[in-house]
């Protein structure tokens, strides 16, 4: 089952695997875990087990169907790389990558290490896959950057989303991509404007894609509202940045 999405970054998502566990503070008000709750309560077809890591080989086929260019998040649900999914499985999935090359992919983990042991291992990246990793703050985030260099991917990208504190000089050699992000819902944490001001201005000495995709709960004036309230302006515009693909080419 492929979802039309709501976030700004994407156009669909796909999710063969969905559910995870927490490993950092990122994770702590995570929106898959009370999304998958919702969708168990109404019976929605994979959400049986609740946000259980739960493998769901019935959905790989997706993306086969559909000839129609599409941007896809892959496992907005879940963490492609976590610990329980097997290698195996991992690698039906990038099958259905790259047999689908009119897709683009978005590949999202906090668990870099074990992304790059599995690409260490000989494995190609398909073309069509956009490899990132969630930079949320200084001591689990930002020691990711370097696990993602080491992925042979043609788009390397970086979510600092949510950004829970300023996470100081980034070496973003190599990196094609990077989004910034307040966190949302009614535990949202607090985001200070100065923290993705000097993630921008890092991006723009260095020559890479720069995308702020909101606020989140609090706005730029420090106040509490709907993330839609908000809004996504920084410095009175929106920056909608994308990598430049061709150019790789």
């Amino acid at each position: 089952m492929t979802t039309i999405s709501r976030i700004e970054w994407t156009e669909q998502t796909w999710n063969p695997v969905v559910g995870c566990t927490k490993i950092s503070p990122g994770c702590k008000n995570c929106y898959a875990e009370t999304m998958a709750r919702r969708l168990k309560a109404m019976g929605a077809p994979g959400y049986e087990n609740g946000f259980t890591l739960t493998l769901l080989p019935n959905r790989l086929g997706d993306p086969l169907k559909r000839n129609k260019r599409t941007i896809y998040f892959l496992n907005s649900m879940s963490d492609l790389f976590h610990e329980k999914v097997p290698d195996a499985y991992i690698e039906q999935v990038l099958d259905v990558v790259a047999r689908t090359p009119q897709h683009t992919y978005q590949i999202l983990t906090k668990r870099a290490q074990r992304m790059a042991r599995f690409f260490a291992r000989g494995r190609q990246v398909p073309p069509n896959a956009w490899m990132g990793v969630s930079v949320e703050n200084r001591k689990h985030g930002v020691p990711r950057i370097d696990h993602l260099r080491q992925v042979p991917a043609r788009i390397r990208f970086l979510s600092v989303e949510p950004l829970l504190e300023h996470v100081g000089p980034l070496d973003l050699a190599d990196i094609h991509w990077v989004i910034v992000g307040g966190e949302s819902g009614a535990k949202a944490r607090p985001m200070d404007p100065g923290w993705v001001e000097d993630v921008r201005r890092q991006c723009e000495e260095q020559r890479v894609a720069f995308f702020f995709k909101q606020w989140g709960g609090w706005g730029a004036d420090g106040k509490k509202r709907s993330k839609h309230a908000n809004g996504r302006e920084l410095l009175g515009r929106t920056w909608d940045a994308m990598p430049e693909v061709e150019a790789l080419v």
